[in-house]
């Protein structure tokens, strides 16, 4: 079999931030790193999940919601992957981002999608941990840019 993208990248180079992962025909898949691979510290689980819940609410409600094609963990705890249709420009998909995790940073009340009637684990939620992964995701891509999207080689 053919090694999928996703394992060419050179994770001892990896840093916390966001890339463009891989382009297929009219959809980019964004890795959006918030632990460093193999660093010993990986996000905890109902925290994450609840950033899940917070990240795809926002990005599904935003004004490119029509081209949010799916927001969720990658299975090594190191980060999200956010997936959009090219209509979308790679500023915009920044910009998204960004206003995703201040929103995340600051979010006060109940969290979206939370009950045991909508969610397969209603109980595994942590808002706390998800707004301390916003907020220290909004510091590191504060100053993001289109020329930093490309993984170092």
């Amino acid at each position: 079999m053919e090694k999928i993208a996703s394992f060419t990248v050179n994770h001892d180079k990896l840093k916390k931030g966001m890339y463009i992962s891989r382009i297929d025909k009219d959809i980019v898949t964004y890795d959006i790193r918030m632990k460093l691979p193999n660093g010993g510290e990986y996000l905890e689980m109902n925290g994450a999940h609840t950033f899940e819940h917070l990240f795809a609410t926002y990005a599904r409600n935003s004004r490119f919601g029509g081209s949010v094609i799916y927001v969720g963990p990658m299975g090594c705890g190191t980060g999200f992957y956010l997936l959009l249709r090219d209509d979308v420009t790679y500023v915009e998909a920044i910009s998204l981002v960004q206003e995703s995790m201040a929103f995340i940073a600051a979010y006060e009340g109940e969290i979206p999608g939370s009950t045991k009637k909508e969610c397969g684990n209603y109980l595994a939620h942590d808002l706390a941990g998800a707004k301390a992964l916003g907020k220290e995701m909004a510091l590191v891509l504060s100053d993001w840019s289109v020329d930093k999207l490309q993984y170092e080689v």
